[in-house]
């Protein structure tokens, strides 16, 4: 059986991507010469084709973007685990008003696909905790999901 591909997020998906969420973010270091794998939780979707998110301005994951536009992003939904492929462009180095320095990157969707192994399903989601202060987490997440939302 063929896994399913689509050229935009399904609703759930969509649905999901209004809040942060645990998503992988696979990109191609010149440097190394390799492909190179983050885990990200402020991502947006702006649309069922177009992706957000915020990085440490001088993440790697920035100067791999501007180098090599091609990334993959890994979203476990709906009991499967699904390969958001796009193109991504570096909007801005650093999102004003925010505690920490951000850049703010976007992705054009171009292929969603389940690659899921056949015959299995995701039975538990990837849950994670923040381990520094609670109140200064859910502070700081609130305000980079807003400047997410925003059109600036």
């Amino acid at each position: 059986m063929a896994n399913q591909v689509e050229k935009k997020l399904r609703p759930s998906q969509f649905d999901l991507l209004q809040n942060e969420t645990f998503l992988l973010l696979s990109t191609y270091s010149h440097e190394q010469a390799s492909p190179m794998v983050n885990a990200i939780s402020w991502v947006y979707a702006v649309d069922d084709s177009t992706l957000v998110f915020a990085v440490h301005h001088r993440s790697v994951i920035v100067e791999n973007i501007l180098q090599s536009p091609s990334v993959v992003l890994t979203l476990i939904d709906d009991e499967s685990t699904y390969s958001i492929k796009g193109h991504a462009s570096v909007l801005t180095k650093e999102m004003t008003g925010l505690p920490l320095k951000l850049a703010k990157v976007q992705v054009e969707i171009t292929e969603v696909r389940d690659v899921m192994f056949y015959g299995a399903k995701i039975s538990k989601g990837p849950d994670y905790d923040k381990t520094y202060d609670p109140k200064a987490a859910a502070r700081l997440d609130l305000q980079v999901m807003e400047h997410l939302k925003s059109h600036e």
